[in-house]
């Protein structure tokens, strides 16, 4: 199996990436294309089938896995939802992809993808418990216990984003109101000032007042939110990913602080909190990592 290589996907709302990755996680090669809009189901299965195509023109992956930005059911057969996609609703993703490829696929939550990722060659690799929120079109999360991945008992647990920072605050597509996703994606920050996240991190590296006061404010509300989490799961650590991690240092002294100030020290003491490795690759990793523990479970 030494040479054998698998196809790693992470779905977003605005562009799919995929690599080809062999067995320790090295990339051999990688492609990012742009998902299409509106992004339906059918439209998206097309697009990602020739764009494996492309990635893999000798045919030399043996199974793929895919993240996608919504709960997948625990067998990581269906794409159950995808509140920031067109049309998601229990969409056998897997089923379409083994029919038209003919290659084991398994699918899973894609903050989820992250965080196995990120457990496996990034920033949770020392810790056995943790958290990771990936901070970005959304804001998804993912949990680890005792070394495994927590999905709960029908695959949908983490969903951490969508938790309840403000009961009167801005409608989620979730149903909820005013959840952490609200105040902390790269969509609420848009809403919120006008500006994309990567702008906002270049001005506050300039010294900008405002952009830096907009990031005192973002950390407290992301502090606020993860409070409640710390006070459930007591984490090793917090991992924080997605594109909004980029400005992780001007957000962080006040996300810290307001932890520290919610949270009693018993539950927090030696909490780590820490911006994720793998940067924009994490999705792809991880689904390519649970591709292959799928073909090791199928081999048994």
């Amino acid at each position: 199996m030494a040479d054998t290589q698998v196809i790693g996907i992470d779905l977003g709302g605005t562009a799919i990436k995929l690599g080809r990755f062999t067995q320790d996680g090295t990339c051999l090669q990688s492609l990012t294309v742009a998902t299409p809009q509106p992004a339906i189901p059918e439209a998206v299965f097309m697009v990602m089938v020739d764009a494996i195509a492309q990635i893999d023109p000798d045919n030399q992956a043996i199974a793929i896995g895919v993240g996608t930005p919504g709960p997948a059911d625990a067998a990581g057969r269906i794409a159950q939802i995808a509140i920031n996609l067109p049309q998601w609703v229990n969409v056998p993703l897997a089923d379409w992809l083994e029919a038209k490829i003919g290659k084991p696929t398994v699918i899973e939550n894609d903050a989820n993808c992250a965080a196995i990722a990120e457990a496996w060659l990034g920033a949770g690799r020392q810790y056995k418990n943790f958290i990771m929120l990936t901070l970005g079109t959304g804001v998804g999360g993912a949990i680890f216990l005792d070394g495994k991945l927590f999905v709960g008992h029908r695959g949908a647990a983490g969903e951490l984003g969508l938790i309840t920072l403000q009961p009167e605050g801005p409608m989620c597509k979730s149903g909820n109101q005013g959840s952490l996703e609200q105040y902390t994606s790269i969509k609420a920050i848009r809403r919120r000032t006008g500006k994309e996240p990567a702008e906002l991190g270049l001005l506050a590296k300039e010294g900008d007042v405002e952009a830096l006061a907009f990031w005192r404010e973002y950390g407290r509300d992301l502090g606020t939110g993860l409070a409640s989490i710390i006070y459930i799961l007591t984490p090793e650590a917090i991992v924080l990913g997605g594109g909004v991690s980029a400005s992780y240092e001007f957000f962080f002294p006040t996300l810290k602080a307001e932890i520290e100030k919610r949270v009693m020290y018993t539950s927090r003491a030696e909490l780590q909190i820490l911006p994720a490795q793998l940067g924009n690759s994490a999705g792809m990793v991880g689904a390519a990592k649970l591709a292959w523990e799928r073909l090791h479970k199928s081999a048994i």
